[in-house]
């Protein structure tokens, strides 16, 4: 029996989600794409590919929610928001591109997008009048 071992599948599945979140990015910069589509693209693309997870993965169950829940109901209904060609050809570049080493600048970026976030936030709250 040649069935793949359960870190295997693991793998396997979290190499699936990162195309398909990549697929999604793709989609948010594509104008063919439906608007209601890409702003949901946007907001689920930028939290899979996220390092920082609004439930941090330490607390137990929760914090694998978002990952195993929230992110594949998210990229469904991105994918089934886009007319089904236009997203076989999103997927196929995303597929391409994850072959590609990945981009240090990309994941830079991010983290400047949830610290100026996070610096929002704080201080938002901060000179609130409600605080």
């Amino acid at each position: 029996m040649t069935g793949k071992s359960l870190s295997e599948r693991i793998g396997d599945l979290g190499h699936r989600l990162a195309v398909e979140a990549q697929a999604a990015w793709l989609a948010a910069r594509d104008p063919r794409v439906p608007w209601f589509a890409r702003i949901l693209a946007v907001a689920v693309a930028a939290y899979a590919l996220s390092p920082i997870d609004l439930i941090p993965d330490f607390i137990p169950v929760l914090g694998w929610l978002d990952d195993l829940v929230i992110v594949p109901l998210g990229l469904l209904i991105v994918r089934r928001s886009i007319p089904a060609p236009l997203w076989a050809e999103l997927h196929a570049a995303a597929e391409t591109a994850s072959e590609r080493p990945s981009s240090r600048a990309g994941m830079a970026f991010v983290l400047l997008i949830w610290a100026g976030l996070l610096y929002i936030v704080y201080w938002g709250v901060r000179i609130s009048p409600w605080h």
